[in-house]
């Protein structure tokens, strides 16, 4: 469904592999497999981590994260082929400032994607 990521609106609310402002980007993560295959090992790991898949294709994903003050967060995954990545957006729904959640989802998503490419877990 999704063809790209949607740019981070002006709310520092946001962050994005794909963004062009240092404040905002994360680096995306890597892809060690086929897009098909990656994807469904990444709805584990979402899953894994408190998020429910919303939506998936041969090449991308999207989900939701409940905050713990039950705000509702949106993910969205693109996974590219020909440069071996898996760029990422996360992004309240609501609000101006997250304090720092979605970088942060990002990273444990970026840890646990790690560990299951390491062998580690699943």
């Amino acid at each position: 469904m999704p063809p790209e990521l949607p740019p981070c609106p002006a709310r520092p609310n946001c962050v994005s592999s794909l963004a062009a402002d240092p404040a905002r980007r994360v680096e995306p993560l890597g892809l060690p497999a086929r897009p098909d295959v990656a994807v469904r090992g990444m709805a584990q790991v979402v899953e894994r981590l408190g998020g429910r898949v919303t939506d998936s294709g041969e090449d991308w994903l999207t989900a939701e994260f409940r905050t713990f003050l039950g705000f509702v967060d949106d993910v969205a995954m693109l996974f590219h082929g020909p440069t071996r990545a898996i760029h990422i957006r996360s992004a309240s729904r609501m609000g101006w400032w997250d304090l720092g959640v979605n970088r942060r989802r990002v990273e444990r998503i970026r840890r646990e994607w790690a560990r299951r490419r390491d062998g580690e877990e699943g």
